[in-house]
């Protein structure tokens, strides 16, 4: 008998996402809630507590705004999830 593939889902407000679907969720979320957008400018790794699901390098890769990286992993952003990341290279804090 094989065995399914369970993805790892986890609660976020009040959505159930998979591994992947996290890192867009933190960039919708960055391009519509200034306070969040703040408070990942400030210290990313404490913002990001709550995307538990986020591998390490996941979170590098959000906190650095390694655009190519994040692409690789869930395909083209467009231009509003994509803010974050532009405004985190020209910060130049990683």
């Amino acid at each position: 008998m094989a065995k399914g593939i369970i993805e790892k889902k986890a609660r976020v407000g009040e959505e159930m996402l998979g591994e992947r679907e996290q890192l867009v969720a933190v960039l919708r979320r960055a391009a519509t809630d200034s306070e969040f957008l703040a408070r990942l400018s400030e210290n990313p790794q404490e913002a990001l507590k709550e995307y538990y699901l986020l591998t390490t390098e996941e979170l590098a890769a959000l906190a650095s705004g390694d655009i190519k990286r994040i692409e690789s992993w869930v395909g083209k952003l467009d231009e509003k999830l994509a803010t974050w990341l532009w405004s985190r290279l020209a910060q130049e804090k990683w």
